[in-house]
């Protein structure tokens, strides 16, 4: 397996990986501020968390019309693309006196776009990558992903204990805009994966084909479902502690960068294999806690170690690597991103649902309860899926 030290020397990984620690970052501080502002201005949990969360919310409709072009669009020119409108839209959100109305719209606008982002981006590092490099340079940005968002959340909580939220989506705008300043200028100009125009009759077509295999959708719905639900819990942070959201944030952050160097760099391949339901059980389990409405201290600790559980994507991903075909594997894991983020987006919208209505304590039960529901049904399920070593089906897919 491919050193970390080696990767930043392939052709490329650099500056695509300094992008996206830099979107992290944008989304991070922004997301932070904007749920503070939404929050600060209605006294909702619900809609605090969808402000947070709501693009997520967006990416289902983007999987079914926007997907195809993951595979068959320059990538540079996407990402490029992506990162201005994540500034241009965070700026306009910044804007005094914007209604709420017109801040979720501009989140839905956002969700939107973002479902392209994961597939261009996760192919293209499938192809710049070996076959064995992909796992540790996913794992990098992941570990990447983790700090960022330790360092983004800490800021900005201390940006908005000394700034005005509106002030931090503006320091959100530029750091998206330096993202895209990034990819234009570091990546080089690669032609689309596969030949054909975006359309949505194309996206439709390859997801029916990636989710034909029992196999896929097993992992599909592992990778959305236990965490999606998890995320959930998170979307209340800001309801559950509203002066110390930042430091629960930072805290998931610090755990998962754990969980994400532990399955990695640490653990071989044999071992590795078995720790996707283990790890998941752990993402959701210590969530249980918050029905006694733990102190702030217990409940840092608790998101901290839970959080070492997202780790299981890494494993989860690397099987559908393996039961994917190379020129479908930027559709494959956009549909795997779009598909997570969407869960996301629906969770926090239901969490937010059951706190508005019970306590944020009382939403962070509910929501791990069914976490860890879902981890053991499609455990119990997987058992009868083939082996991750097995050979893929073939899948036709002919140009449209």
């Amino acid at each position: 397996m491919p050193s970390y030290r080696s990767l930043f020397r392939t052709p490329e990984f650099t500056p695509l990986f300094l992008a996206t620690a830099a979107q992290t970052a944008a989304q991070t501080v922004g997301g932070l501020a904007l749920g503070t502002l939404v929050y600060r201005a209605t006294g909702s949990p619900l809609l605090s968390a969808v402000s947070m969360f709501g693009p997520s919310l967006a990416q289902v409709l983007g999987a079914t019309v926007l997907l195809s072009g993951a595979d068959r669009l320059p990538p540079r020119t996407a990402l490029s693309a992506i990162a201005l409108a994540f500034a241009a839209g965070t700026a306009v959100q910044a804007l005094p006196g914007l209604p709420v109305a017109a801040v979720f719209a501009v989140v839905l606008v956002l969700g939107l776009v973002a479902s392209l982002g994961g597939g261009v981006r996760w192919g293209l590092l499938n192809e710049i990558l070996t076959k064995d490099g992909y796992l540790p340079g996913r794992s990098l940005f992941n570990m990447v992903n983790g700090l960022m968002q330790v360092a983004g959340f800490a800021t900005g909580g201390a940006l908005l204990a000394a700034l005005s939220p509106r002030v931090c989506l503006l320091l959100s705008a530029a750091l998206y805009l330096s993202a895209a300043l990034v990819l234009r200028l570091g990546l080089s100009a690669r032609p689309p994966r596969t030949a054909g125009r975006p359309s949505a009759a194309a996206t439709r077509r390859i997801n029916a084909l990636l989710w034909s295999s029992r196999a896929r959708r097993l992992t599909y719905l592992g990778l959305w479902l236990p965490n999606g639900l998890v995320v959930g819990c998170e979307s209340l942070y800001v309801s559950y502690a509203p002066h110390a959201a930042g430091t629960l944030f930072a805290c998931g952050a610090l755990g998962m960068f754990a969980g994400d160097v532990t399955i990695g760099r640490v653990l071989p391949p044999a071992v590795r294999r078995r720790l996707a339901t283990p790890l998941l059980l752990l993402l959701a389990t210590p969530y249980l806690l918050f029905a006694a409405h733990p102190p702030l201290p217990l409940a840092m600790v608790c998101v901290t170690l839970a959080s070492a559980g997202f780790g299981a994507s890494l494993v989860q991903q690397e099987r559908l690597m393996e039961l994917t075909p190379d020129e479908l594997a930027g559709q494959a894991l956009g549909l795997h991103s779009a598909g997570m983020l969407t869960l996301q987006g629906v969770s926090a919208t239901l969490a937010g649902t059951v706190a508005q209505f019970t306590s944020p304590a009382a939403g962070m039960t509910v929501m791990a309860a069914g976490s860890v529901l879902v981890t053991l049904t499609l455990a119990t399920a997987g058992r009868r899926a083939p082996e991750p070593g097995r050979q893929p089906e073939p899948l036709r897919t002919e140009a449209c």
